[in-house]
């Protein structure tokens, strides 16, 4: 993971325009280890190499994600990254469970369970 570090400008930089479904599932997989390993492990790493511009661009496109036109495993990568951003941006939660609660009932079951599950931890 420490090897991104060095290159965090250009990946924060470049994330807003990965559009495609081959390209989008991993970047956000990218995204959501290391919103894990920012907020959850508090690894000093992971802190150091990210500033709030990166933070603010891992939103952005986890946004865009969610309410693209994008299969259940970017979406499911992108709420938990959200989730956690929340912490941080206190703007993210009631936008995220407004989402959330709009898509619900056009979702696949996939991500009706990940929308529950994301749900829940916001109330």
């Amino acid at each position: 993971m420490a090897s991104i570090f060095p290159n965090m400008d250009i990946f924060a930089g470049n994330i807003g325009s990965v559009h495609l479904d081959p390209a989008v599932r991993p970047i956000a997989k990218i995204c959501e280890v290391l919103m894990k390993s920012y907020f959850q492990s508090n690894d000093h790493e992971t802190r150091e190499a990210m500033n709030k511009i990166h933070l603010e661009n891992v939103t952005t496109a986890c946004f865009d994600w969610l309410i693209g036109d994008h299969k259940v495993a970017a979406k499911a990568y992108s709420m938990t990254s959200l989730l956690l951003l929340g912490r941080k941006f206190d703007w993210i939660h009631p936008e995220l469970r407004m989402i959330l609660e709009q898509n619900y009932q056009n979702g696949s079951a996939a991500y009706k369970a990940r929308a529950r599950m994301t749900l829940a931890k916001l109330r």
